[in-house]
């Protein structure tokens, strides 16, 4: 038994390596749809706590509850048996073709409708016992303070709040394996919003490379399957903690047009790019390191599963709370969110930090891999660890008494203490001691053999064990009570440890984007209430950091003009990376983000849509081409004067006229709404658009190209945009390029001249004249000697395999 540490520190160093436990996420969501109203609650094992979203209107095709869905990607959603024809439909449809091979479909539960009566709901929510609430609560202390929590006056979100408590007790979703009596820990109530979601389905984040999954290199993640590749989420994420890079992912699938929290964003992201708070910047980064992973340590107090390395964890994340409150405290009150820290992280924390370091004891319970308690923290347990300790001097004059009273054979003896067994005499196994009947000593009670020592009960063991008693285990139970008390004080405490993880979460994401802002120049966005953007030196964020040198291109849109571009230039000038370029800027600042520009000033955006890329076509079913006209489809019904539309080469996937005439047709049913049309950027190679002249001559529309320079069989990329429009492919140059054999582009460049010419196209592998007067005069020669008065000779088979073989070449 090694004796517990008297010292303390304020931050403990742990002795062996610390790793940070990993659980599979899961939510499971509750949905209620009635009379044009929508509700819905989830419930997240990462964090053990409740989300939900007060009722809220949503129109019969229940494009909200889709994109909330396509969010949360449930595992199971749990609805009333008795629904709405509409949401029926809807969610075996979401059963059908919900999800990819990653993420699975969704489980569809039915509950009777009564389970979600408002009634039964309400009592089900009040009569549960919730750990952040304090047990001394009466009913109706306890009523208001849910009431603060949970919008009760939303009765159709109550009702699913019901719903989903009753899934969670009879599925027992994270306590399956534990007794009946323990519920399933929800250690919060939080509210989900979506609203001034700016709309982009996954094809656009898909071309915009907001996201990206690689397959991880290593064999030992292999059931993991992905790691993050090369993105926009990847080169962001300079996040210390885990709780910000799950906030900086939130952020990038919910861009918002709110300009009030996006300019909030970028106080705090200017704030730190100035030069004098570089030591404050380094000082956060410090405090957000040891932010450990709270929600489930917490789940694990609630279950009584709380490990050593947990204590350790919990009270780091405490005193680096304390130290990033009382940083931001010395920060301007002007900003919102250094004021909300030093208010939200009360002298609660110092209280939790106090509680653990007296009663923790980190080096006793790291040596013993159990939790151990501080001495001066119980007199009872001081005592009987003095007397633990204390045994072994008093156990060697109790082995002295023993010998004496032995037989003179017996050479030695000792009295040792064994955990649940309790005190024996050891005596060493002696030759003459062969059968069990051998150890029997008069005066002695024979235990068990071990390792050629005999053990035995004698009267003065047993005295001992009756004065006293199984030391080491009443130390256990008694060190376990204290465990599970200060345990019960921490969870009446757990309202600021969210806060915590909430407030540093939105400090560390706000700390990344300073960083890669501060490494890579980039600028503030400023937000107009105008349409259209004006982007001056605007770069790829992702290609510039793959390229020896980047090329800066302007975007300049107006409300009234210069809506619609067009943009022209052969293949590899940079047509593709532009419009991306432009999406992704204007990505970045509806996160809140500096962006890579000189100068960005950025309008309303309701959407960005997308038509670069043609998805993987064979699972779904679909044509490549018919996937492209479904993406231009969406950007044509969906996309409004704020709205932001992507097209690369349409209509390159079918007959070049009919291509042609539908990218025309796209084009002008835009035009034709004037300056209610969307930003429109479209890059082609369909020349004849402009030649022909199918687009009417309006401000709306702008021509674009991209500087080249033909210098002999060379061709130079400037990757610079002008005005203008270019009116040769360059294919030949670029096949070259790609290293096509010189003879296949040399004959590629001659049948285009013959074509643009108008002349006929000679066929370069023909026979010669000689060779074919040849081959007839084989044919004719073979069919001479054919003595026609013969039956046996077949024309018809002379025909079939002599002359017309020879015909088909000839001609």
């Amino acid at each position: 038994m090694s004796a517990t540490s008297l010292t303390s520190s304020a931050l403990p160093v742990p002795l062996v390596p610390e790793q940070e436990d990993q659980e599979c996420s899961e939510t499971h969501m509750s949905v209620l749809w009635y009379a044009g109203q929508l509700a819905i609650t989830y419930y997240d094992t990462e964090d053990c706590s409740v989300y939900f979203m007060p009722d809220i209107p949503d129109n019969e095709d229940l494009k909200l509850l889709q994109k909330v869905i396509g969010e949360v990607n449930p595992q199971c959603i749990v609805t009333s048996a008795k629904q709405d024809q509409n949401i029926a439909k809807f969610l075996t449809n979401i059963t059908a073709t919900a999800g990819d091979k990653d993420t699975g479909k969704p489980e569809i539960v039915l509950f009777p409708n009564i389970d979600f009566g408002l009634e039964v709901s309400k009592q089900r929510i009040l009569s549960r016992q919730f750990p952040f609430i304090p047990p001394h609560m009466t009913a109706t202390e306890k009523i208001l303070y849910l009431s603060s929590i949970i919008p009760f006056e939303s009765p159709l979100m109550i009702r699913a709040l019901g719903g989903l408590l009753k899934f969670l007790d009879r599925r027992r979703v994270g306590v399956e394996l534990e007794e009946s009596t323990i519920a399933v820990p929800i250690l919060a109530f939080k509210k989900f919003v979506l609203s001034d979601i700016v709309n982009m389905d996954q094809d656009a984040y898909c071309v915009l490379q907001i996201f990206k999954s690689d397959i991880h290199p290593s064999v030992y993640k292999l059931s993991s399957g992905l790691k993050e590749g090369f993105s926009l989420y990847g080169i962001l994420n300079r996040c210390r903690c885990k709780w910000g890079e799950k906030l900086l992912r939130l952020w990038l699938t919910r861009p918002t047009r709110n300009l009030t929290e996006l300019n909030k964003r970028l106080d705090v992201i200017h704030f730190f790019l100035l030069a004098q708070n570089h030591e404050t910047v380094l000082t956060l980064q410090g405090c957000l390191k040891n932010i450990k992973n709270v929600p489930l340590i917490l789940k694990r107090m609630t279950l009584s599963h709380t490990k050593v390395s947990d204590w350790q964890a919990l009270y780091k994340t405490v005193y680096s709370a304390v130290c990033l409150r009382d940083t931001c405290r010395s920060l301007p009150n002007t900003i919102e969110l250094f004021q909300t820290i030093s208010r939200v992280f009360t002298d609660d924390l110092r209280y939790i930090a106090s509680l653990i370091s007296k009663v923790v004891d980190f080096e006793g319970s790291i040596s013993e891999n159990r939790f151990t308690v501080r001495p001066n923290v119980d007199p009872t347990i001081d005592e009987k660890k003095r007397k633990l300790m204390g045994l072994s001097d008093f156990l060697t004059e109790v082995a002295r008494k023993e010998l004496e009273t032995l037989d003179n054979h017996i050479p030695s003896c000792c009295v040792i203490y064994i955990p649940l067994i309790g005190f024996l005499l050891s005596i060493p196994r002696l030759p003459t001691m062969v059968d069990k009947s051998d150890f029997e000593i008069e005066g002695l009670d024979f235990m068990f053999l071990s390792e050629d020592k005999l053990h035995y009960r004698s009267a003065r063991t047993k005295e001992l064990d009756s004065l006293l008693g199984d030391l080491h285990c009443e130390i256990r139970d008694q060190e376990t009570l204290i465990m599970h008390q200060l345990q019960t004080k921490i969870l009446e405490k757990s309202e600021v440890l969210n806060s915590v993880i909430e407030y540093t979460a939105h400090l560390d994401v706000l700390l990344a984007l300073a960083v890669m802002a501060r490494e890579n120049a980039y600028c503030r966005p400023r937000f107009t209430h105008r349409h259209g953007f004006h982007i001056k030196d605007g770069r790829h964020p992702l290609m510039e950091l793959c390229a020896k040198t980047f090329v800066a291109n302007p975007v300049n849109s107006g409300e009234a003009t210069r809506r619609i571009k067009i943009i022209t230039g052969p293949n590899s000038s940079g047509k593709s990376i532009y419009l991306k370029q432009v999406g992704l800027i204007v990505f970045m600042a509806l996160i809140g983000s500096y962006v890579p520009a000189a100068e960005a000033e950025i309008g309303v955006i309701d959407g960005i849509y997308t038509r670069i890329h043609s998805r993987e076509s064979v699972s779904v079913g679909l044509s490549t081409f018919m996937i492209d006209l479904n993406q231009v489809a969406k950007a044509v019904n969906n996309a409004t004067e704020r709205s932001l539309v992507l097209i690369d080469e349409f209509g390159k996937g079918t007959n070049t006229l009919d291509g042609l005439s539908l990218l025309a047709a796209v084009l002008r049913y835009w035009i034709r709404q004037g300056t209610q049309c969307p930003q429109v950027f479209v890059s082609t190679n369909f020349h004849s658009l402009m030649q022909l002249e199918l687009l009417p001559d309006t401000p709306l529309l702008e021509y674009l190209t991209m500087e080249t320079h033909q210098d002999g069989d060379e061709l130079i990329f400037f990757y610079q945009i002008k005005q203008g429009v270019s009116t040769v492919s360059h294919a030949a140059n670029i096949a070259a390029l790609a290293g096509m054999p010189a003879k296949i582009v040399e004959r590629g460049v001659e049948v285009s001249e013959l074509i643009r010419n108008g002349k006929a196209i000679k066929c370069i592998d023909h026979p010669s004249k000689g060779d074919r007067m040849e081959k007839c005069r084989s044919v004719v020669e073979k069919f001479l000697r054919l003595d026609l008065d013969d039956p046996h000779v077949d024309l018809e088979e002379f025909m079939h395999k002599e002359v017309l073989p020879s015909a088909a070449s000839v001609l």
